[in-house]
């Protein structure tokens, strides 16, 4: 399978590396070849090789800051825009993993479109795109018969989606519950265990859990967006954000956290949806509920179900390898397909 990637950030990078290291697996265990021939970005510019890309140089290149350090080649390009890429290269897959915009979805969006205009399968870990465009870019799929998936856009690579949408299919899905956001539930953790709200806070940041300006974090937006696309992909609602009431974790301190625990409870932020609406809130849970033993920046997610009644699936929300996974995960589901 012919690969493109636009974007090349810490996910996009994650996913060569498991091609890198596990390609001898995926061809001996699920007869996969995959190979990357091009990629694109704004800062480091854009490859492409119709025989494929080295996948240890475009690694080596990317840690350097610039593709102008992977070695020149008879039929390398580099001179391509990231759109003349989309359109003209010779690849079954696209892979979209540039910065998720929880505004607009774009120009994730445009990218995903012109992919399926082009005839490639696209798979995204963009949360903007899926929350904001999920209709349209379905849509668009269906009528050149081609996959949209995006196994990575909710709880990187453990399974929610695919969950939903294959494991628990011919159940009805009536609403799903959980803990999406890793950021904050490391930090109410550390609030448990007596840390201030500006410490959990800074400590999130030294570990990378966080970003500089943690307001999409802290402020339930991350939750929120990935809220949107369980209840729009999963339970086909057609809700914006506008539709989900969003309260973020900003106003809790350790008071708040010591009277929860005299009542024998403690603060969870839980996004919950269904395809009539939903939203994310901080949520006082008994110590004896499920959501409330996940700690620190593990995720969860509960799928209400009627011939099974609550399915909970625990896992890791985010992380380089982790979400290169899911995009990996979908590959193989195209394959298999």
């Amino acid at each position: 399978m012919r690969i493109i990637l636009v974007g090349f950030g810490t996910v996009g990078q994650g996913f060569v590396q498991i091609l890198r290291d596990k390609g001898a697996e995926l061809a001996s265990r699920y007869h996969l070849h995959p190979l990357v021939v091009g990629v694109a970005t704004r800062s480091k510019g854009v490859l492409y090789h119709p025989n494929g890309l080295v996948l240890s140089e475009l690694l080596a290149a990317a840690e350097s800051g610039t593709f102008d350090a992977y070695p020149a080649s008879a039929g390398l390009s580099r001179d391509l825009s990231i759109e003349e890429l989309i359109s003209r290269a010779n690849a079954d897959v696209m892979v979209e993993v540039t910065h998720s915009n929880l505004e607009t979805g774009q120009p994730a969006a445009d990218y995903c479109l012109a992919g399926l205009k082009s005839r490639k399968h696209v798979i995204v870990a963009n949360k903007g795109v899926v929350a904001l465009h999920y209709a349209a870019i379905a849509a668009a799929a269906a009528e050149v018969q081609k996959q949209f998936r995006y196994e990575g856009t909710v709880m990187a690579g453990t399974p929610s989606i695919s969950l939903a949408r294959e494991a628990l299919a011919g159940a009805a899905l009536h609403s799903a519950r959980g803990i999406l956001n890793g950021t904050t539930n490391y930090m109410l953790t550390r609030m448990e265990e007596g840390a201030a709200y500006d410490e959990a806070l800074t400590e999130a940041q030294r570990l990378g859990y966080a970003e500089a300006d943690p307001t999409a974090d802290v402020g339930g937006w991350d939750a929120a967006g990935k809220a949107l696309i369980l209840a729009n992909a999963i339970f086909g609602g057609s809700l914006t954000m506008k539709d989900l009431t969003v309260e973020g974790i900003t106003g809790l301190t350790q008071a708040h956290i010591a009277e929860a625990r005299q009542h024998g409870e403690c603060y969870r932020l839980i996004a919950e949806v269904s395809a009539a609406g939903g939203g994310v809130r901080p949520v006082r849970l008994p110590l004896s509920h499920p959501l409330a033993g996940v700690k620190g920046a593990v995720n969860a997610i509960t799928y209400s179900t009627d011939l099974l009644g609550d399915v909970t699936l625990v896992g890791a929300g985010a992380g380089r390898l982790q979400t290169g996974f899911a995009i990996l995960a979908d590959l193989l589901a195209i394959y298999r397909n």
